[in-house]
């Protein structure tokens, strides 16, 4: 009776132990189907534009890959962009012009608006000693909570004082298509495409193409037939004819460039997490050139904010000339090919299925 008593009491814990496993086996897996599913809804604010955005639209079938043959860069960095939501408590503040690119809080010509901001914001300007002239590209938006002024390259010095930036017009609304912006290398959004704070943190994968930079004199083209530009960029830097160097038609602002899907993770060997949900961003989104990095750089444009929380998560730096995390970036950049069939009609390439669920609907617009 002992022995058969030992016998049924194992048989018992064993029993409880398998059903335990099983339960805890079905939490982990709910979980992760529950983090990795499509949401229903979205916030417009941390997720703009219609869904049928060029922001919001996955890389399609029909997309047509073409060679970029883009390079390892000595620097991997980002281009901030700093995003506001204003107040109609708070005080209003003229925009002026910039003075000129190094001296951008000496300006004097009124871009014919005020905006809401708390005396306390402060961009600073841009420095010679360091050099240091971040393109800053920024939106507000209003307290209707539909329309973005944007602006570049945002200043503003002193506390109370006045703001600084170009304005891009006209004004656009948050519920729009949100292709056009302040990244005035290109004419594209500013806040379309950035890389928000949480995105390369959480557990979601991001759900929106993003943006790149290049250095023009590398691989930016320029002819009287494509002009360093092509659609959806309305234009080139002011002095794309003589900078723009490189020898691709297809590599101009506004190119949409994504991984092949015959690459993946494994092929590439990548390393790192950050690493391995860009891969996923540039496979089913892809990335839109809008600016001209200024040299031998590859950038992505980030939310102000984005490079702090991501060395807090995985205690390495984001920006950076060495390292597995650049080293898995650089494997990204030299895996991307151009989409060269984006185009209104087909964005994404276009074709009868996408790589990703389309964004859920915004809610009605204010």
């Amino acid at each position: 009776m002992k022995l058969f008593s030992i016998l049924r009491n194992r048989k018992f814990r064993l029993r409880t132990f398998a059903v335990m496993m099983s339960i805890a086996l079905t939490i982990i897996l709910t979980n992760t189907s529950a983090s990795s599913q499509t949401p229903t809804t979205r916030d417009p604010w941390l997720w703009p534009f219609s869904v049928t955005s060029i922001w919001n639209m996955p890389i399609g079938s029909g997309a047509r890959y073409i060679p970029a043959n883009i390079q390892k860069a000595g620097w991997f960095g980002v281009d901030r962009e700093y995003f506001y939501k204003l107040k109609a408590s708070d005080p209003s503040r003229l925009v002026y012009s910039p003075g000129s690119w190094t001296k951008r809080c000496s300006g004097t010509n009124s871009m014919n608006i005020s905006l809401r901001v708390p005396d306390s914001l402060i961009v600073p300007d841009a420095t010679l000693n360091p050099y240091s002239t971040p393109n800053n590209a920024s939106a507000f938006l209003q307290p209707d909570g539909k329309t973005l002024v944007q602006l570049e390259p945002l200043a503003r010095c002193e506390k109370g004082g006045p703001i600084y930036g170009w304005r891009y017009f006209p004004d656009l609304s948050l519920y729009g298509e949100g292709i056009g912006g302040a990244h005035f290398g290109s004419g594209l959004s500013s806040i379309g495409g950035s890389i928000r704070k949480g995105e390369l943190t959480n557990d979601q994968p991001i759900r929106h193409a993003i943006k790149l930079l290049f250095w023009g004199k590398k691989y930016y083209y320029y002819s009287s037939s494509r002009p360093g530009y092509r659609w959806p960029a309305d234009r080139a830097d002011s002095v794309a004819s003589t900078s723009y160097q490189g020898t691709n038609y297809a590599f101009v602002q506004g190119t949409l460039l994504a991984i092949p899907p015959s690459v993946t993770e494994s092929s590439l060997q990548l390393q790192t997490p950050g690493g391995k949900k860009l891969f996923r961003v540039l496979q089913n989104y892809g990335g839109y050139v809008v600016d001209d990095a200024g040299w031998d750089a590859h950038y992505m444009a980030v939310e102000q904010g984005v490079t702090e929380e991501f060395k807090a998560k995985y205690g390495y730096d984001f920006e950076n000339w060495t390292g597995a995390f650049y080293d898995d970036v650089m494997k990204l950049y030299k895996a991307l090919n151009i989409v060269d069939n984006n185009s209104p009609t087909t964005i994404g390439g276009g074709g009868s299925t996408r790589r990703a669920p389309l964004a859920p609907a915004l809610p009605p617009s204010p």
